[in-house]
């Protein structure tokens, strides 16, 4: 089963599920920002997509400067935590298919998981 973490405000999300139905690819999709990972299943993203969980922050985002984010040094499980309780941190499009995971930037980062 292929999943994609959506936000359909977001450009690079709408392309990802674009390039997915393109390609006959059916996903669960999951708007996460209305229905947000819990942490056990951004634990596991993280591990599929082998980055530590920071990298999965998106740091651009007003909230990261907020939350004063840049100023603190967490564990993984501490960032995966304020990503849980703060979705709109997150890193997106995320695609999971087949095991793999992707950050959909750019796109071609999803076509590659869909190609192996």
């Amino acid at each position: 089963m292929t999943k994609i973490y959506h936000n359909p405000r977001c450009t690079k999300s709408r392309q990802a599920l674009q390039l997915l139905e393109e390609r006959g690819v059916e996903a669960e999709v999951i708007k996460y920002m209305e229905t947000p990972p819990s942490k056990k299943e951004l634990a596991e993203i993280v591990k599929l997509l082998g980055i530590p969980a920071e990298a999965l922050v998106r740091k651009k985002e007003p909230l990261f400067k907020e939350l004063n984010l840049g100023e603190q040094t967490l564990t993984n499980q501490q960032w995966i935590a304020t990503m849980v309780e703060h979705p709109k941190l997150i890193e997106r499009p995320i695609v999971i298919h087949e095991g793999k995971a992707a950050i959909g930037r750019p796109t071609e980062k999803i076509a590659e998981i869909l190609d192996t």
